[in-house]
């Protein structure tokens, strides 16, 4: 019995080392097919990863494109942009600015031309009476030609014509020098025509510059706290619109007192020919005036004579 079991055994084992090595086989036969297979496959491309949307953009990237956009805009700035984009309010500053300027040099032309014309016609008219001996005579030499010597002349001449049987010498004297001061205070009105506009421009335009320029640097506060962002290259924009009115402002006003100040010297210049032909004029009076009474008492020393 125990020789039949050993042989059992015996066998079982045998039969359990031929069956081991067929097995690998078999697992390795239904893998090679799957190793083989995998080179033929091409490799798929890697997929591209998704471009992050605007709301996915961190703050640093929203702010860099608030940069560029920003420094894209600065590279476009010029006065008229500047101008262009500005506030109502500020358009409305810088365009009543510009025209005060435009009102400047057309007040500036223009007085030039009539202080010119005016001191050339009294200068010729002092020089044709300089050797009147009447005023008659000075009147004759001026003729037709209108100018503020030939209106005090007429003022001595109707003076004394309203005054023929007065004879007191003072005071016809005196009513004339009273309408030669009236007709140079109305030359002198005359003559100053204009500059109380350039005097009011060239002291109210820096303030109204001024007046644009905080209206816009408050727009551009308001911009930064809707922007959320200090950046200079952000908020430059309309602080530069803003100092825009302040140049036009100060472009209008400076012009405007140097021009003041020319027409004061000027004018008083004129003023000062105005005067010498208001002397001549008073001198021409009194001297007819003497000549009226050397004749009256020369012919009243003939009819004694003749007595």
């Amino acid at each position: 019995m125990s020789a039949l079991a050993m042989l059992s055994l015996a066998a079982t084992s045998s039969a359990q080392q031929g069956t081991l090595p067929a097995a690998p086989s078999a697992s390795a036969a239904q893998q090679a097919p799957a190793v083989s297979q995998v080179p033929a496959t091409s490799p798929q491309p890697a997929a591209a990863p998704a471009a992050p949307s605007d709301s996915a953009a961190t703050p640093a990237e929203r702010e860099s494109k608030s940069l560029k956009s920003a420094a894209a805009e600065l590279r476009e700035l010029s006065p008229w942009s500047m101008f262009m984009s500005a506030d109502v309010v500020v358009k409305a500053v810088m365009i009543g600015l510009a025209f005060a300027s435009l009102v400047t040099w057309t007040i500036f032309i223009a007085k030039m031309i009539e202080l010119a014309v005016a001191q050339r016609k009294v200068r010729r008219a002092l020089a044709k009476i300089s050797d009147a001996r009447s005023l008659a005579e000075a009147q004759f030499a001026l003729g037709s030609k209108g100018s503020v010597l030939s209106s005090l002349l007429a003022a001595a001449m109707r003076e004394a014509r309203l005054s023929a049987g007065i004879s007191s010498d003072a005071g016809i004297k005196e009513r004339a020098a009273s309408s030669f001061s009236e007709i140079v205070r109305a030359e002198a009105r005359r003559i100053r025509l204009g500059m109380g506009v350039l005097a009011t421009i060239g002291a109210t335009s820096p303030f109204v510059g001024l007046f644009g320029t905080v209206w816009g640097i408050m727009n551009s506060f308001i911009g930064i706290s809707k922007s959320q962002t200090t950046n200079l290259a952000v908020v430059a924009p309309g602080i530069a619109e803003a100092l825009l009115a302040t140049a036009i402002g100060l472009v209008a006003a400076i012009p405007a007192v140097i021009i003041y100040n020319h027409f004061a010297r000027v004018t008083k210049g004129y003023m000062e020919l105005v005067s010498r032909a208001s002397g001549a004029a008073g001198r021409l009076l009194s001297r007819d005036l003497d000549r009226t009474h050397v004749s009256s008492h020369g012919g009243s020393h003939a009819r004694a004579a003749a007595e």
